[in-house]
């Protein structure tokens, strides 16, 4: 109890660098959290999504650039395959499902999608879940100018069933390029925490012959997202030597998981330098406790020779300063969970915003014991220099009166 007290009296007494040195290792702890939980959660998350499927066919080029485009609406599409090449693969016997997407519109920045019902009632996107439209809503008509828009985008643009709009060319946003059609929205879909959230949805038809487009490519998809037999081991494979080894026109992106993560080692360097960043706040930040504690020594050394005149042990002084060390980090350490809620809110906000992929800033990770445990116990080493000065306070010297 009287260490406690020794170390409470010395913490009130310097409220103001206490404070001050509490929040810097909130930055620091935050910060070290925050990076862990965002860049685990991203990759598992990003490498986890497939919309159901488990390849890509596209035109020649990137796999990750036809990945990026097809399954997370991102990027520009590589080019286009000609029908007949969505026929032979649907048609290939290690394929069970075969689906065709058109891109190259949007309404205000929301890209247009446009494909067949199938991919609304033959695909799970997660084990058990189908996309499905909220109440009062169905799915489009493949031979109307209609449309089912992502809950996201619904709720961004104010969209209702029933509400008409019209697409604009491109998928950049320009309000000089929009097309004649008009669109009506049929449903709203029930949101599924995925890319799919942040895209406007219509028949593959009514993309293909949007006016304004190349009537010669009116029967063009922009990818096929494909769905192998289950139990066919090789199929994946069979598939990827015969487009995109034997074959020099096509590429076949398979399996989707690890074509994602090709995008994750490439940005791995930027994850590294976030936690180096990390590591020096901390150790900074540590350095802090020993500056504060150590330069307030000289002004305790009267209190220390008081207290070790009334009984106080040299080892209990020295544990006093350690705990009031540690103290200081661990009320640092408190508020760097407000700090970490505060910075991943917002990154998940607008990664959500961006890509439609959602993580939960709240999810345990490790790094949630690892963090306080580490700072907490480099805020005892912290304190190591002074309570050694305060072990050795001469008693007599620091209790002459003070002239």
């Amino acid at each position: 109890m009287t260490l406690w007290l020794i170390v409470w009296k010395s913490l009130r007494q310097h409220a103001l660098s206490t404070i001050v040195t509490a929040l810097s290792i909130a930055l620091a702890g935050g910060l070290l959290m925050s990076v862990w939980t965002v860049k685990n959660q991203a990759q598992a998350t990003f490498t986890g999504i497939n919309e159901g499927f488990d390849a890509v066919l596209g035109a020649r080029g990137s796999k990750l650039q036809l990945v990026l485009n097809s399954i997370f609406h991102l990027e520009s599409s590589p080019g286009n395959l000609a029908w007949a090449d969505y026929q032979d693969v649907a048609h290939n016997p290690n394929v069970e499902l075969a689906v065709p997407i058109a891109v190259g519109d949007n309404y205000h920045g929301y890209r247009l999608v446009g494909t067949t019902e199938e991919y609304f009632s033959q695909v799970e996107y997660a084990p058990g879940e189908k996309f499905a439209v909220q109440p009062g809503g169905a799915f489009f008509d493949p031979a109307r100018k209609e449309a089912v828009v992502g809950d996201f985008v619904a709720r961004k643009m104010n969209l209702k069933v029933g509400d008409t709009f019209h697409p604009f060319h491109g998928l950049i946003f320009d309000e000089k390029s929009q097309h004649a059609e008009t669109y009506v929205v049929t449903g709203i879909l029930k949101p599924s925490n995925t890319p799919a959230d942040r895209v406007i949805w219509t028949p593959l038809e009514g993309i293909q012959k949007m006016t304004g487009h190349d009537p010669k490519a009116a029967t063009d998809v922009s990818a096929v997202l494909v769905k192998l037999k289950a139990g066919s081991a090789m199929a994946g494979f069979r598939m990827d030597m015969m487009y995109n080894k034997q074959g020099s026109r096509l590429t076949f992106a398979w399996p989707i998981g690890r074509v994602v993560a090709e995008l994750f080692d490439k940005i791995g360097w930027f994850d590294k330098v976030l936690a180096l960043v990390s590591y020096l706040v901390a150790v900074v930040a540590t350095a802090s406790i020993l500056a504060s504690i150590y330069n307030s020594m000289n002004e305790r050394r009267r209190e220390i020779a008081i207290l070790r005149a009334l009984g106080a042990r040299r080892t209990t002084l020295f544990a006093a300063i350690l705990l009031e060390s540690a103290s200081i980090s661990a009320l640092g350490m408190m508020a760097a969970f407000l700090v970490y809620g505060a910075i991943v809110s917002v990154v998940a906000h607008i990664m959500r915003a961006q890509t439609g992929v959602v993580i939960d800033p709240f999810k345990f990770n490790q790094m949630m014991v690892i963090a306080p445990v580490c700072l907490v116990l480099m805020g005892a080493l912290a304190g190591i220099v002074p309570a050694i000065k305060a072990y050795r306070t001469a008693v007599a010297e620091n209790l002459a009166p003070l002239s």
